[in-house]
């Protein structure tokens, strides 16, 4: 089994691809010498993701038990490799278990079916509330890695501007060591040192700093700079040093009732949800994938994208953060519907998964939100009490971004909305109801946005909005699955969000980007086919629709800079 990869879709075999339970992974690898020989090195076993619930054995050892499947863990092996002269023999084995039960994030229940005369003895399915296929396996890197003894465990870095100014405030935390002296260094794009500092914590200051801007918002944008970390100790052992260099956009994100600002300028979102996934790999992370999906970002004149509905992989983000594509960071809690949900073993798990997932991701300037849920059952008594702590714990984590969840409720009844900071909403009108009907989406989309704003002043985002579309079918005048549906539908939406654009409505992100798989259904022909591009990552007709809004966007945004306006201008399909 190829890893990363899901293992869903590699063999020919139906009962792998549908599998519920315990699938083991092993692999033997020899270490370096010095590996297992110095003892101020220490050996760390890093997994990128186990979805969902992970078992680690080293050598035969229980060493780590991990549940939530789009976040990192990793243990110290070091006491199980440094045994003596033949330890370089390394085995390390991993049992997944992919079961969703109503504490997981996301949930699920599994059922039995007892009718004998229908199923066999012991015959169960995995029943979810989300629409996009539960693929499992080993779907990120496996990595062996070392630092000394005494290391640098953890990097904090918030920003900030003054005046003409950039702020970097650094918090630095050193395990295993109280004899130690750091050195910090801030290098430009050019490899210039512009600050410099000492210590656990401290702030640099950066006269005439470039700033880090969104695409198309800035005729440089997503500027960084590196932050290197010298770590100098004394050990039992003799003196050791660590190294860490961490890539670092300076800018600043604020809301207002009515704005999104990224470095005290509105912004405006226009962009995509995704997923991660596609033919053979499922949810595997895939390099050229990444790229290609890049690349059509950048076509596509797209600044932004949701994380849907959980935590990508940290190459994903530092995609972003290079290329300023700004990031709505979401976590797995997609299908939060029944009651049982929202109780406080629920709400624990999913207070450590938000305390993992700002721990991985707070440093990347691309991230401006955080997402708590995806649609949840958020008009029930209980989600109120439940949403209100794990976003006050979430702003606790990181005081520096806001805080959303994505709604489909009625504004009248979201027991949330009032604890977040920008209300993220999805309806599909014309698509899930009234369906057929394009002329009645500007007046309920009207009414959506006025309702909304009436009953919180706050900043809106069309977080889903979309038709589903089999690529090559062709009706005129339009109907539904057609590639004219599609296109005619995202025309009506686009006239209702102009009317509210500039007031208090600050983005829209069409759903999706790309075709993608989902549970077998009478609803789904290979999946959801609500994509702007193919699986395959092929155009319809509504992605070059999308293109030319996104670019005519980007073209009537006023930018701090007026040589941005024309290098848009020169990339538009325009010209």
């Amino acid at each position: 089994m190829p890893v990363p990869s899901s293992f869903n879709d590699i063999s020919q075999d139906w009962r792998l691809r549908h599998f519920v339970g315990w699938v083991w992974y092993e692999r033997e690898v020899t270490l370096p010498e010095r590996w297992t020989q110095d003892l101020r090195t220490r050996v760390v076993l890093r997994i990128g993701s186990a979805h969902s619930y992970a078992i680690v054995w080293v050598n035969g050892v229980n060493t780590l038990e991990h549940e939530g499947g789009y976040l990192p863990f990793e243990v110290d092996i070091s006491s199980l490799v440094q045994v003596g002269p033949l330890s370089s023999h390394l085995r390390v084995t991993i049992a997944i278990n992919n079961t969703l039960t109503p504490s997981t994030l996301p949930p699920g229940t599994i059922r039995y079916m007892t009718d004998a005369s229908r199923y066999p003895k012991g015959y169960f399915v995995q029943n979810t509330d989300f629409d996009f296929f539960n693929y499992a396996g080993l779907q990120r890197s496996v990595l062996l890695y070392t630092t000394p003894t005494t290391y640098i465990d953890d990097i904090t870095v918030t920003t900030g501007v003054q005046q003409d100014s950039g702020l970097v405030n650094y918090q630095i935390s050193v395990k295993r060591g109280s004899q130690f002296e750091l050195e910090v260094r801030l290098l430009d794009a050019e490899n210039k040192v512009v600050a410099a500092g000492t210590g656990t914590q401290g702030q640099l200051k950066v006269p005439g700093a470039n700033l880090w801007w969104p695409y198309l918002m800035h005729e440089l944008p997503a500027y960084l700079y590196s932050l290197e970390v010298r770590l100098t100790a004394q050990t039992s052992v003799g003196p050791v040093s660590d190294f860490y260099t961490l890539p670092v956009g300076i800018r600043t994100v604020a809301v207002t009732e009515s704005q999104f600002l990224i470095n005290g300028k509105p912004f405006y979102f226009h962009g995509v949800n995704k997923h991660e996934d596609s033919d053979i790999r499922g949810k595997g992370f895939d390099w050229p994938l990444l790229v290609k999906d890049f690349n059509l970002l950048l076509w596509l004149g797209a600044n932004a994208f949701r994380t849907s509905h959980y935590p990508y992989a940290e190459e994903v983000l530092q995609m972003c953060d290079r290329y300023g594509i700004v990031v709505i960071d979401e976590c797995p809690a997609v299908g939060l519907v029944l009651p049982q949900h929202f109780s406080n073993t629920s709400m624990n798990h999913h207070m450590r998964v938000m305390e993992e997932l700002v721990r991985r991701d707070k440093n990347h300037p691309a991230v401006v939100m955080w997402s708590v849920a995806n649609e949840p059952a958020s008009s029930l008594e209980s989600a109120g009490y439940y949403f209100k702590m794990v976003i006050t714990h979430t702003k606790a984590l990181d005081p520096s971004r806001p805080v959303t969840f994505v709604t489909n409720s009625n504004y009248a009844a979201d027991k949330g909305a009032p604890y977040v900071d920008v209300i993220c909403v999805n309806s599909y009108y014309s698509w899930y109801h009234d369906y057929g009907h394009l002329e009645l989406i500007q007046l309920q989309l009207g009414t959506q946005f006025e309702n909304w704003y009436k009953t919180y002043h706050k900043p809106i985002i069309q977080s889903e909005y979309g038709a589903e579309t089999i690529v090559g079918f062709h009706q005129d005048p339009p109907l539904m699955f057609s590639e004219e549906y599609q296109k005619a539908l995202l025309e009506q939406y686009h006239l209702g969000l102009d009317e509210k654009r500039g007031k208090y409505v600050v983005g829209e992100l069409i759903w999706n980007f790309a075709d993608f798989m989902t549970n077998q259904t009478p609803q789904r022909v290979l999946g959801n086919k609500k994509g702007i591009f193919t699986r395959q990552r092929q155009p319809k007709a509504a992605a070059f629709l999308l293109r030319e809004r996104y670019w005519k966007i980007a073209n009537e945004t006023r930018y701090p800079h007026s040589a941005a306006k024309s290098q848009c201008l020169e990339n538009s399909p325009f010209t």
